[in-house]
């Protein structure tokens, strides 16, 4: 089942955090990852607006969420993210039944 990782940041400092952003693609993409949306503009539909960056990740399963987050390499690269932002990352398996979902859900 897929996991989508949703991470919501406001970056203080541009110039670190591209090399936190300059890492990341081969490491996604070594666990299988992908990028949905990678700082495109958003759009508030509700709510307040929101003006920081997102990037939605898909990847095949938890499991390779975790794997992923716990590779060397990217423990390296955060390192470059958490002086240059405050982050919240969520993950989220998908569910089974996307065409027909239960409306009691």
């Amino acid at each position: 089942m897929p996991a989508y990782v949703l991470a919501m940041m406001a970056i203080h400092d541009p110039e670190t955090y591209r090399q936190y952003t300059d890492r990341t693609p081969p490491i996604v993409k070594k666990h299988g990852g992908r990028f949905l949306t990678r700082g495109e503009k958003v759009i508030t539909l509700e709510g307040e607006p929101y003006t920081d960056r997102l990037v939605i990740l898909e990847f095949p399963s938890q499991a390779h969420v975790e794997a992923w987050y716990a590779d060397p390499a990217y423990q390296e690269a955060m390192v470059f993210r958490h002086a240059s932002s405050v982050m919240r990352m969520l993950v989220q398996e998908g569910g089974a039944n996307t065409e027909d979902p239960d409306p009691k859900l």
